[in-house]
């Protein structure tokens, strides 16, 4: 009887031997990781995945719906691959490409990997140090334009895409095809919503 209980333990223990590491990649596997649900044109993988942290940081979900639902990651990559040059966009791959090398040295990690605190924070640091767009009149810039670099090219892009969508201008925005009369002196207040173009 003794040997019958020894040969079932040991059988036992090494069942758990083989167990353990197989539970522990599947533990591994639940983690949190950047995934791609759509198929670049013109970014590789990793630089879709930059995008899409980049537009869902910037434009997150609320109670109106995020730059990813609206598909403002799919939209840039579009614009860059149709209508950037070669030149442009070897420009922009490097571009990204120091991107995510800065959130490295700063933060240990590339980009999409960074905790949102980290997201938010380097986002911060952008916003306050990459150059401005000059004014505009009537939509014609105001003298010469500098370059904005990434991150405000970036983020530009994302706002057009985000608010020249139809689900955006139509249920977000105030949507109305045919304006009433002129009504030139009324209180913003009343004015209610932005209005969509």
């Amino acid at each position: 009887m003794q040997r019958r209980e020894a040969l079932k333990k040991s059988a036992m223990a090494a069942g758990s031997a083989f167990m353990v590491p197989s539970l522990f990649a599947l533990l591994q596997s639940c983690q949190e990781t950047s995934r791609l649900n759509w198929k670049p044109q013109f970014l590789s993988v990793k630089n879709a995945e930059l995008v899409s942290s980049l537009v869902d940081t910037i434009l997150p979900k609320t109670e109106t719906p995020g730059a990813l639902e609206m598909k403002v990651d799919m939209f840039i990559d579009l614009v860059y691959g149709k209508l950037n040059t070669k030149e442009g966009q070897e420009g922009m791959a490097a571009a990204m490409e120091a991107f995510d090398a800065k959130a490295k040295d700063k933060y240990g990690s590339r980009f999409a990997d960074l905790s949102p605190e980290d997201k938010s924070a380097m986002l911060k640091e952008e916003e306050a140090n990459s150059p401005k767009y000059n004014g505009s009149i009537w939509g014609t810039p105001a003298g010469v334009q500098e370059p904005v670099g990434f991150y405000r090219s970036l983020k530009s892009l994302a706002l057009w895409g985000y608010f020249s969508s139809e689900e955006v201008g139509k249920n977000i925005l105030t949507y109305d095809p045919v304006p009433g009369p002129y009504q030139g002196c009324i209180p913003l207040a009343d004015v209610g919503k932005t209005y969509s173009l």
